[in-house]
This record gives structure tokens, sequence and C-alpha cells, in this order.
């Protein structure tokens, strides 16, 4: 089907190079809008300006995406590993060359400053220059043999077809960070985007067509998310789902892998604990929290949710964060402010709902606690203080620039208040004892724990969580591991 794309809307940006701004789904090594063409609109947070539409595909066309991909399968896992490291290399370097027409995308559909914006795209191609150097490696594993006359080794084959489906929150490393991996492994790739921020993830399949990736070997399908994945879900071919997103979504998926069973790597909900002892450095432990708090303006599964504050620095902790906080700038992504929009409607009302909630149950607060008049989706930085143990917000995960701290006393009974939720993703620990440091880093039941600082991630590190926080890693070259077969093979010499 022959379609003009659709043009870039703004009229206050340019991007550099115009053909990143892509509207069809890429399938095949073909730009399509599917066999009925309807589209979607896609809005900028900021202003709810009109950016552009893009194609809402249905079943059947998700499903021939599968096709492609299974046919590209056989010729990309046969492929030299150095073939693929090369073009994965090259996919790499597209996107560093192209750093700010990506980044001026994200802002624009996803609302984040432009300077996290670029932040994210030097992430996301981490993972892309990561997995190119790991695509290279050997994968046969030689083993002592437990039988006379006989040759043991360990082969890790790719699965197949891998289907990713990926955030709004962080739309290109998502998408990055599971495709590097995938790719690297020798599988092949559809991936689904959110309808809210399609537009990074096909520009990046706009470079991985010039990077010079075989068609049907990388694969974006946009649309309605239930439409786009329930083929795949049902689909033996795809051996394979990576997702990042809500636990409730994440157990949905779960369920309907079983009749396929499924490698499954699950990156799912928060309830980060920032935990602050007297002995810590106050200053630092100040300057840390606000980057733990409101990085992509609170919108981050890492964020930290719940502060728990040793009674002695109590309130000097609470009167320097809210001082901290009260500075921090709130705007459109593209005057680069401190806090962005939020995503939509709901993520406003969630704020909403749980600074409500903490007031009425006795919560102080000390700053924000309502609507920025920067627009319909903005909310003022937000701090509540003496936060009782029976709030939303310690319970729920906010997903917004809203801080709630609480005093404790003791060790035990931080640790055990930091451990009671059902979230597992990361917790944050400011303490200059190196016993505290040890004992608390077992306790927690957390798949990662940064210690006296916030930023942690990166791609050579297993990202992921515990309990209902997941399943999987990502990241390292454990992030692989669910994108390949283990295959013993024993050879008699005799």
């Amino acid at each position: 089907m022959s379609m003009v794309q659709p043009k870039f809307r703004t009229t206050q940006f340019e991007l550099a190079d115009p053909a990143l701004f892509r509207g069809f789904s890429y399938v095949g090594g073909r730009w399509t809008a599917g066999a009925s063409a309807q589209m979607f609109a896609v809005t900028n947070p900021a202003d709810g300006s009109h950016l552009g539409d893009v194609a809402s595909l249905s079943a059947t066309d998700s499903a021939q995406a599968v096709d492609a991909a299974q046919q590209a399968f056989g010729p990309w896992s046969s492929m030299l590993p150095q073939q693929r490291a090369a073009t994965l290399r090259r996919w790499y370097e597209l996107i560093l060359e192209h750093r700010e027409d990506l980044a001026l995308l994200m802002t624009l559909e996803q609302g984040k400053p432009i300077s996290e914006a670029r932040g994210e795209i030097d992430y996301g191609a981490s993972f892309v220059e990561f997995f190119a150097e790991e695509a290279r490696r050997p994968n046969i594993e030689g083993v002592t043999s437990h039988l006379p006359d006989a040759e043991v080794e360990v082969w890790r084959e790719p699965v197949g077809v891998a289907a990713l489906i990926t955030p709004w929150n962080f739309p290109s490393a998502m998408l990055t960070r599971k495709a590097a991996a995938a790719l690297a492994a020798g599988c092949t790739v559809v991936a689904h985007p959110s309808a809210q921020t399609p537009f990074s993830a096909l520009a990046l399949a706009e470079l991985s067509e010039r990077a010079g990736f075989p068609a049907g070997t990388f694969n974006v399908v946009t649309g309605d998310a239930p439409v786009v994945v329930e083929p795949w879900m049902k689909d033996r071919r795809v051996r394979a789902v990576s997702f990042t997103g809500s636990t409730e979504i994440g157990k949905l998926l779960y369920r309907q892998s079983a009749d396929t069973v499924k490698r499954l790597v699950l990156e799912l909900g928060g309830h980060a604990p920032f935990i602050l002892f007297a002995d810590a450095d106050l200053d630092q432990a100040v300057e840390e929290a606000i980057k733990a708090k409101f990085a992509t303006s609170g919108q981050d599964c890492l964020g930290a949710n719940r502060f728990f504050v040793e009674r002695p620095v109590y309130e000097a902790f609470c009167a320097k964060f809210t001082e901290a906080t009260s500075r921090l700038t709130v705007g459109a992504g593209m005057d680069d402010p401190d806090i962005g929009p939020l995503m939509n409607d709901a993520a406003v009302a969630k704020q909403e709902q749980h600074v409500a909630d903490a007031l009425g149950k006795g919560a102080r607060l000390l700053t924000g606690g309502a609507r920025h008049d920067a627009g319909r989706l903005f909310y003022q930085p937000t701090v509540l203080a003496d936060v009782p143990v029976d709030a939303l917000i310690m319970h729920e995960e906010t997903f917004g620039p809203v801080a709630a701290i609480a005093p404790f006393d003791t060790e035990e009974e931080v640790l055990e208040k930091a451990n009671d939720t059902e979230y597992g993703l990361v917790a944050y620990l400011h303490t200059q004892d190196p016993r505290r440091i040890y004992r608390a880093s077992r306790t927690l039941q957390f798949g990662m724990v940064a210690v006296n600082r916030t930023k942690v991630t990166g791609a050579p590190i297993p990202f992921g969580g515990m309990k209902q926080s997941g399943l999987g890693r990502e990241g390292s070259r454990l992030g692989m591991e669910a994108f390949t077969d283990v295959k013993y093979v024993c050879r008699d010499w005799a």
C-alpha cells in the first residue's frame, strides 16, 4: 500500500534529518500502515499540540511481522558473530550521529527535559555498543568429560523470534537494551512501543535499516497494545518475550505465555526506599535524594518513593530537602527544566490522590501539593513529612514528583519497613558505617542496592528486581540469557 509518510507537525522545531520522523510501522524491511491504513494521533504532553499520526496495525498485520522475523531468523542466526557485531556497531554509530534529532523527538513526544533526553540517547546507545562486543565472543564452553572416550561441550544458541514490549518513560533506551541483547544472541525481533511515544522507536528502526540489518531482522509494530501483542503471545514461533511496564500487565503476559512456554524477561514496578542514617553525609544525601526522586519528573521505576530518615537528622533532612525541592524548575522539556510534564491525566490524578490521602492521615505538606500553572499535565514538586505507614503513597508506586518522608529509630525497624512491599527493584542506602552497609545490603530484598549514590545503571550491570518487580536481568552478559537456549553435546571418540 502506497501512502505518504506524515509530516513533522511542529512549527517551532525542525529535525536536521526529517527522514527520522516516521509514522508507519517497519515490518519485513518495509514501512507500512497495514491493510486498513488506520492511524492514531500523538501529542506533546507539554502543551497538547499534535505532533503527527502513527499507523495502528491490526492483529493480522502483527502476525505478519512474526512471519517476517521467522523468515529472517535462519540467515541472521547463522551469520558469523563478527558480522552481527559489525551491524550492531554501525547502528550504535548512527544513533550517536543523530543524537540531537533523537533527543528532540523524545522530548516532544514524552516531555522529559531535553538534557535528560540527550542522556537517554547516550544511555540507550551504550547497550548497542556493549552487545555488539558481546556478539563477538565465542559461545562454546568446554566441560571436563565425566565419560571415557568422550568430549563434552555446552553451546548457547538463539531461541528464535523475540517479542519486545517497551514503555513510554524511556522510549529509546528500553528498546535498545532489549533489542541489542536479542540481536547479538542471534534472535530476530518484533517490537511494540507505547502508543504514547512511538516516534523514538520508529526513528531507531530507520537507523537500523541504514545500519544494514537484513529485512525482517528488526521489526517495529505500532498500534493498540492488546491488538498487537496478543497474537505474539499465542504464536509458538515467538520464543521469548521481554516487557517493561506495570506489574499488573506483567502478570497478564506471564499467564498468556504459559501455553507456549516462552522465555520471559519482566521488568515491572518499583517502590524504592531511600534510607538515611544519621552518620551519613547529609548534604550529599540531599543531593542524591533529589536525583533519586525527581529524575524523569519522578516517572521512573527506579524513583525513590519512600524516604526513611533516622530521627536525629530527620528535621534537618526535611528542611534541606524541602529547600532543594522548592528550587526545582518546572516547564516544557525544550526549556530544559528540572521537572517536565507528566504523561497523562491519570498520572496527575494519582499525585493528587496520594497527596490528599497522606494529608488526610496526618502528614505535613512542606512544599508543593498542587497542580502547576505551567499546564494541564504539570504537578508541583512536592514534599510530605511524617507520612504514616498506612498512607497510600507508602504502598503504591507514585510515579510522579511527590516525595514521602518518615522517621525511624533503629536499623532493624527501617529494614523491615523497607522490605514491607511486594516490589524489590532498587533500594538507596546512605551511611558511613561499613558493617551497616554490609548488613543492610544483605538484608534488603531488592535486586539492586545503591550505597551513598543514586546512579548505578549501565550496560555492563545486570538490571532487574526481586519479588513482583520482575524476572530475569537486562544488560550485562546476563541480558542475553533469555534469548539463548543451552545445548549439551557429548561426542564419542571411540
